[in-house]
């Protein structure tokens, strides 16, 4: 007989969701591409379901989110969404649209965002060593199959795009595409190298968290991934992790001589993968694309780079006078709301993040948006700082793939929001130590330091703020 209460119960199914959320997250552009492309519009919103049932089991386990990053976000969500009445388009919309835009609008900025709190309520650092395990794994046959689509035609099978139209996938140069993987879109395969570098990099630093056989075969598989990409995302991403690496050798300098050894190793490998013929024609591809780019905007590649990152924040700011008060309308920006207005994807106000958040939502609602996943991104930036000085590399290196993504990734896009939601929730949980028994109290979540215990709210604080995440509970196991 079950000796768990219905609150353990409830909690080992968040867990379970949060899997099937994850490993749906990796299958959805294989579903819309090659297995149901008929389905491929719905299958858009197949986590969705899986996300609704978290938050049913996570109230029940009393581990929802009530923290002030939650209360404010749902705040500003539901200001965003009645702010649609203000909207000058309003008059000229159909009730139906504006209801079906609305609705997708809110579930893209905000529904799925309270995901990443909860995944820091259930999980905690070693939870989250065996999604690493899995994500290094899944690298190998992903890579593989980036260097067969790279091979391809690019109207074959293994090429084509989601859903049953014509349409080809990006190209990269040479009469290769982008290749997608799994996924509907490039930018898939950008953000799951991006959080395999990161493991990858902490299971070289902490020698026996993984198997050398796993590290060596996904490392392989990274490299030739990226080469194939023809993507310049994809280099931007690994380098982030890669000046983690640095934060880490200047952090913690015990690791540099771990690290030494690992730089060997990946220098050997890297000169044996070198000499693959696949690997000098995706470089060269990859190559003249940042070459071409630097020479379209006349300036260097560096320059170039830097520029595109920065433009991407002051955009949307320098044009906020020519918005209205309260914006267009949210979820008229995304792509689902051009379909579902004009009949086709597109990008109606604008391609750019901040850009769309703002056109949609205005200067005061927008960029209070804005500002709480700057601020939240900071927030889990300072507690992988700390995390770091106490001797744990894994959350810094998580923070270093996943935020990019909640500061500026393109939420209205189903693949990025589920990264965004998957790796910030995976980079909170790991800050996270594991509790030796079910009654110690578990550190606290986003809003405090876990560095040093800290005093007992008081019923006053707890009233306005709610129970701090965690506190109240015990650890367990385990597009386009």
């Amino acid at each position: 007989m079950s000796t768990e209460t219905p609150a353990e119960k409830a909690k080992h199914r968040v867990r379970q969701l949060i899997w099937l959320y994850f490993w749906l997250l990796l299958v959805e552009g294989a579903l819309r591409k090659w297995a149901l492309p008929r389905f491929s519009n719905p299958l858009l919103l197949v986590r969705d379901p899986v996300m609704l049932g978290i938050y049913f089991y996570a109230i029940k386990a009393q581990v929802f989110p009530r923290n002030v990053w939650a209360v404010s976000l749902w705040i500003i969500g539901i200001l965003s969404a009645v702010a649609i009445l203000g909207s000058p388009l309003f008059p000229y919309l159909p009730a139906k649209a504006l209801v079906e835009v609305t609705a997708y609008g809110f579930r893209s900025n905000f529904l799925h965002l309270p995901l990443i709190f909860v995944m820091a309520s259930v999980f905690d650092e070693e939870d989250v060593k065996k999604f690493g395990w899995w994500i290094l794994f899944v690298m190998i046959p992903i890579g593989l199959l980036m260097a067969a689509q790279f091979k391809a035609l690019p109207d074959s099978f293994i090429n084509r795009t989601a859903g049953l139209g014509e349409a080809e996938q990006l190209t990269a140069g040479g009469g290769k595409i982008r290749p997608p993987g799994p996924f509907s879109f490039i930018s898939g395969p950008v953000f799951y190298m991006s959080v395999a570098a990161a493991f990858l990099t902490y299971g070289t630093l902490t020698r026996t968290v993984y198997k050398n056989w796993l590290l060596i075969g996904a490392a392989t598989a990274l490299v030739i991934g990226i080469a194939v990409s023809g993507s310049k995302s994809s280099v931007a991403s690994v380098l982030l992790v890669v000046a983690a690496v640095a934060v880490i050798l200047i952090v913690r300098p015990r690791a540099v001589n771990r690290f030494g050894w690992t730089l060997v190793i990946v220098v050997i490998g890297a000169i044996v993968i070198s000499r693959l013929p696949i690997f000098k024609e995706g470089l060269q591809i990859l190559s003249d694309r940042f070459t071409s780019a630097a020479e379209a905007a006349e300036t260097t590649v560096i320059r170039g780079t830097i520029d595109r990152v920065i433009s991407g924040f002051t955009e949307g700011l320098g044009h906020i006078d020519k918005v209205p008060l309260f914006g267009y309308g949210l979820g008229i920006g995304t792509n689902v709301g051009g379909r579902i207005l004009i009949g086709r994807p597109a990008f109606l106000l604008a391609e750019n993040e901040w850009s769309r958040v703002l056109a949609e939502s205005g200067a005061i609602f927008g960029l209070a948006f804005l500002i709480w996943r700057t601020l939240l991104t900071f927030q889990l930036g300072r507690l992988s700082f700390i995390a770091l000085k106490r001797g744990n590399l894994l959350p810094i290196l998580l923070f270093s793939s996943g935020f990019v993504m909640l500061l500026n990734g393109q939420l209205g896009q189903p693949t990025t929001l589920g990264f965004a939601v998957i790796l910030n929730g995976l980079c909170l949980a790991a800050t996270r130590p594991r509790v030796p028994d079910s009654s110690a109290t578990a550190p606290p979540i986003a809003d405090q330091s876990v560095a040093k215990p800290l005093p007992r709210r008081s019923v006053f604080a707890s009233r306005i703020h709610g129970p701090e995440i965690g506190a109240e509970h015990s650890n367990g196991s385990a597009d386009r």
